[in-house]
């Protein structure tokens, strides 16, 4: 019996625990999306839609109310609700960072969502606000920060940390014992071999493969992946007078 049991163990994130009563902060792309996999797949029940009063174009959204950012505490409690923010990596993740911080300021909690077709190890440790999409694989003792987005199809190898405010991008492969700094956007099919540290605010380009350790603000890109002449800020369109502070265009619509 107990072996039988440790063999169906799975993440706490995908036990079908209890649902909450959430509301989703992003009414472009993202926020559908993230919409249509809580319904889907998980067992909590998003009740409303929230954006900065400048960018909401309809009272509803997906046929649930949206409520102005600035108003949404009052709207629906942080006591007796949750929250997911909903937006793209766009500008090295700085929106969803600027966003993520109003919301945790307002005194919300925020959840994580592990697909129940991804396979993640209990010893995988997850933040607040991580949204984990199908046939990804989380190893062994893996640890993933907040606010992050993983790809369909990514594997995060063992021991492996991955930072705030990252962007894993489908079938990105980031073996054993690697570091993923802050707010780095890993593009799809790349790969990151055994034991290299990806510094900060890193673009590493689709289908790259990175042999050794990167530097910060740094775009990579080729098998070797080799860095441009590019800076991810200037590249991705961050702020650098206030990055993550400023409203950029569209900046929840994801």
């Amino acid at each position: 019996m107990e072996h039988g049991a440790t063999q169906r163990a799975r993440h706490e994130l995908q036990a079908g625990t209890d649902g909450e009563r959430l509301v989703i902060v992003g009414t472009g792309e993202w926020g559908a999306t993230a919409h249509e996999y809580f319904g889907y797949d998980s067992p909590h029940e998003v009740v409303a839609f929230s954006a900065e009063a400048p960018f909401i174009e309809s009272e509803t959204f997906r046929g649930l109310p949206v409520v102005p950012l600035d108003e949404l505490a009052r709207a629906y409690p942080p006591r007796e609700y949750r929250a997911f923010v909903a937006v793209s990596g766009t500008r090295l993740g700085r929106v969803r960072r600027r966003l993520y911080g109003e919301v945790k300021a307002a005194g919300y909690r925020c959840v994580s969502y592990i697909s129940s077709h991804a396979f993640a190890l209990p010893s995988v440790e997850v933040g607040e606000n991580v949204f984990v999409q199908e046939n990804a694989a989380l190893e062994i003792h893996t640890r993933i920060g907040d606010n992050v987005f993983i790809g369909c199809g990514v594997c995060i190898g063992h021991s492996s940390v991955v930072a705030d405010d990252c962007t894993i991008g489908p079938h990105a492969a980031i073996c054993g014992y690697v570091s993923v700094g802050r707010g780095t956007f890993v593009g799809a099919k790349s790969c990151i071999t055994d034991c290299v540290t990806i510094a900060d605010d890193c673009i590493i380009g689709a289908g790259a493969i990175v042999l050794r350790d990167t530097k910060p603000r740094q775009v990579y890109v080729g098998n070797p992946a080799r860095p441009t002449a590019r800076d991810s800020f200037e590249t991705f369109g961050v702020d650098l007078a206030g990055a993550g502070t400023g409203r950029p265009r569209s900046v929840t619509r994801g």
